[in-house]
Order: structure tokens, then sequence, then C-alpha cells
């Protein structure tokens, strides 16, 4: 007599602050098919735990932000279900994808992680060029085979050993920004985590190497990937995307320089 095999469970995990805009949208389109949803809020000011406590009972506070690998990795430790799919509550799970997702926990093959295409609306379009579209991202594992990396930003999900990738079919839409003002903010608190994470390991740079890196930017998303075929906002995505290269690496360079003289 041959035992059945149980399903695979899945949890969605979260980190988030302040994120009462996005936040139902994003859980609306786990609800009815996840078996659990895990949110870590990182000290939220507006009613983002209420929202949240409509879609699950696991909603935990941790305000000590120490980086987003750090707070991810805390929030895995409340996921304790097989799987755990990472998803940002700008973002939205479409039907092709949950489909998808639900097809691989039904496979459950062993040694195997999975990565989502994103698909980003930025002022006004989806982006399907500028080195965006497809924009592949691991967020689907098995808990005991993966984690994230200590990385203050642009953290990255670390496989076991001998565990290969597949992708996943349908996209993930992001909702990245809300205005220019939206993407400037953002934008300066990514480029201090950078410049905060390369100080941290030692490293040093120069005026000239931040223009370089701003130009190549530029270059490589609006030409090489072809972001003309973007609009306009292919352009503008390169010219903000270089923009916010050469402000992480002269944030890098200011560090270096001489002290106010007391």
């Amino acid at each position: 007599m041959t035992s059945k095999i149980s399903k695979a469970t899945l949890s969605a995990a979260l980190i988030v602050k302040n994120e009462s805009k996005n936040l139902e949208s994003c859980l609306n389109s786990l609800t009815g098919w996840v078996d659990d949803i895990v949110i870590l809020d990182s000290g939220s000011e507006d009613n983002t735990r209420e929202i949240a406590e409509k879609y699950t009972e696991h909603f935990y506070l941790k305000s000590n932000w120490q980086g987003f690998g750090l707070q991810r990795q805390a929030a895995q430790q409340y996921v304790k279900t097989d799987y755990v799919l990472w998803i940002d509550a700008d973002e939205i799970v479409t039907e092709e994808l949950k489909n998808s997702i639900l097809k691989a926990l039904s496979d459950n093959k062993t040694q195997t992680a999975y990565s989502i295409n994103r698909k980003s609306w930025v002022f006004g379009r989806f982006i399907e060029h500028s080195g965006w579209y497809p924009d592949r991202v691991t967020r689907l594992y098995k808990v005991s085979e993966g984690h994230y990396s200590d990385d203050l930003v642009h953290e990255k999900v670390l496989l076991a050993k001998d565990v290969k990738l597949e992708s996943l079919k349908g996209d993930l839409t992001h909702y990245t920004y809300d205005d220019l003002q939206h993407y400037l903010v953002k934008s300066a608190s990514y480029a201090k985590l950078s410049a905060d994470q390369k100080e941290k390991r030692g490293k040093k740079t120069s005026l000239s190497n931040a223009t370089l890196h701003a130009f190549a930017c530029f270059v490589k998303m609006y030409l090489i990937k072809r972001g003309f075929l973007d609009g306009k906002q292919g352009f503008l995505l390169a010219v903000l995307s270089a923009h916010s290269t050469f402000v992480k690496y002269a944030d890098l360079w200011i560090r270096s320089q001489p002290k106010r003289p007391s």
C-alpha cells in the first residue's frame, strides 16, 4: 500500500513599513490560495497593522532596523510552512503566476527553487525594456533550502548547494513609484544604504569613477537595453538611474574627505 503524499504548504512573507496605500491590493491577490501570510513590520505609523490583521494573525514587529537582508531573515523565522513566497507590498500576483506557483507546489520537486518575473508600472506605463523586463527575481523556495543574505540593500536569496533554479510563468505586477517625489526619496534611501554597505566593506571611490558609472548606467539602460522603446518614460528612467548611480558613488567619495574642523 502506497502512502499518499501530502500537498506542500506555502506562506507568503512580507516586510513592511507604512504600506497602507498598497497593502490591501497585495494581500487580496494572495487570499484563498496561500496557506499562511507572515508580515514583519519595522515600525509603521499609518494603519498598516490594521489592514494586515484583516488577512492574517501572523503580524510581527521588529523596529530595530538593521537592513533589508537581516529583516527578511527575521521574517523567515516565523514561516512554518514548506515553502515561502516573498512578495513586497507594492506587488500583486497575477492569475497566471498564481496558477504557476500552485503547479510548482503540486509538483513539489526536490532541490528546486523558482524565479518570478516582475513587470513594473512606472510613471504611467509598464516598462518592457530598459533592463527592467524581464526582471527575474528568486522569490519561491523551500524554507529548509534558502534564506536571504545579510546585505543592507539589494539583498539576495542564498540557496543551499545543488538547489537548481527554475522560472515560473506569469508576471508579478510591481507598482514601484507613486510619483517623482516618491522615486527621489526611495532612491536616496537606497543610495545611502549602498554607500553604507560599501564603506563597511572598506571600499573607496572618486568623483571621476562616479561619473563613469553614471554615464555607463545611462548608456546601458537607454541604448543597450533599448530603453528608448519605453518612450519618454524610458528616457526619464535612464536619466534618473544615472543620477542615482552618481549619488551612490559620490556619497561614498564624500565620506573619505576631511571632516569639518572643530
